[in-house]
């Protein structure tokens, strides 16, 4: 038996309602499920291949330490522009000045690929007893003219600095004039603002600082 033609009508606007409704359903899930996806999908922290991005930036400790030009080092001596500061001695025998060259080939291929933002690099001596102003002044531009030596009068000075960044030292023994000086490594990348913002564990190669400096860069600028 055949419908009537107005139930066949009734049927197909019913059906219409239907469609336009699981339409609009539809849309407003996927409308949703877009939002979701760019939410799951934001851009993740930068990472670093040789190191950590600090969130948030950290101001940097109270110090006042001497360079090896003899002039003040301050907080303050850290602003305006892009630093790297490493700690060490002039009688290390191999991480000071492995580190100390891998930045120094660092900062010669900033120069040569003509980079518009290179840090400084600051060498923060943990032996204020033996690295004087004087010393640093003749081991530090060894490895770049440009490089800064920064040491402490005394040693308690310094190793309160490094201790406040969280840099250990172990100052041995003396036996017959000579002693040994333990620390850690790691290199503290500090913005113009004067803020650290980095903190690169290594191990520290030349490409692999440049590589970190420029994701530093990217996510700061």
């Amino acid at each position: 038996m055949r419908r009537p033609l107005w139930d066949n009508l009734a049927v197909n606007n019913q059906s219409k309602l239907i469609l336009a409704g699981l339409s609009i359903l539809m849309a407003a899930l996927g409308f949703t499920a877009a939002n979701l996806w760019k939410r799951s999908h934001a851009p993740m922290p930068v990472a670093l291949a040789f190191g950590t991005l600090l969130e948030p930036r950290r101001p940097l400790p109270e110090f006042s330490l001497l360079d090896h030009r003899s002039a003040a080092f301050t907080p303050q001596s850290m602003q305006g522009q892009w630093s790297m500061l490493f700690f060490g001695f002039t009688n290390c025998p191999d991480l000071c000045p492995t580190t100390l060259s891998a930045l120094a080939g660092m900062q010669k291929k900033m120069l040569a690929d003509r980079d518009a933002v290179r840090p400084r690099v600051v060498f923060v001596s943990v032996d204020a007893r033996r690295d004087t102003p004087a010393v640093l002044a003749r081991y530090v531009p060894y490895f770049n003219p440009e490089f800064l030596g920064v040491t402490a009068p005394t040693q308690a000075q310094v190793e309160n600095f490094a201790r406040q960044l969280g840099v250990a030292v172990f100052v041995g023994e003396e036996h017959e004039g000579a002693y040994s000086v333990d620390h850690s490594g790691a290199i503290f990348v500090v913005a113009p603002d004067g803020r650290l913002t980095a903190i690169l564990t290594g191990p520290h190669t030349s490409a692999g600082l440049l590589e970190d400096f420029h994701r530093i860069l990217a996510a700061r600028t």
